[in-house]
């Protein structure tokens, strides 16, 4: 089981690749094309998206409670395999620890940012 330094550290990372992945501006060329928005804008309004729009992987990969459990799950078992393997009760108990708080970070993000 990861100490309370790596718990915070391995939430912090999960949390920021995350952000990276599903919000930061430098990565909007990529995700456009992973959903197929085309040429498609926000001034276009919704009912416009492309027919080809991938709207299911826009709500995963925007999802914090989501892609943010899978992400957290990938950083802890990165840490399991090269640090320390804590037994598997203790993995999943720390997964959905990492994901929570992954989720808490991300509400409170968005609160700040209204």
């Amino acid at each position: 089981m990861p100490n309370w330094w790596w718990f915070l550290l391995l939430s912090l990372a999960s949390y920021r690749v995350w952000r990276l992945l599903a919000e930061d501006s430098i990565l909007d060329g990529i995700r456009r094309r992973l959903l197929r928005l085309g040429d498609w804008t926000e001034e276009d309004g919704e009912a416009n998206l492309p027919e080809e729009y991938h709207d299911k992987i826009a709500d995963f990969v925007s999802c914090p409670y989501c892609f943010g459990f899978w992400i957290s799950g990938g950083a802890l078992a990165l840490y399991s395999a090269i640090i320390d393997w804590p037994g598997w009760l203790e993995f999943f108990i720390a997964w959905f620890a990492i994901s929570a708080v992954v989720a808490f970070f991300a509400t409170v993000d968005s609160k700040l940012h209204e």
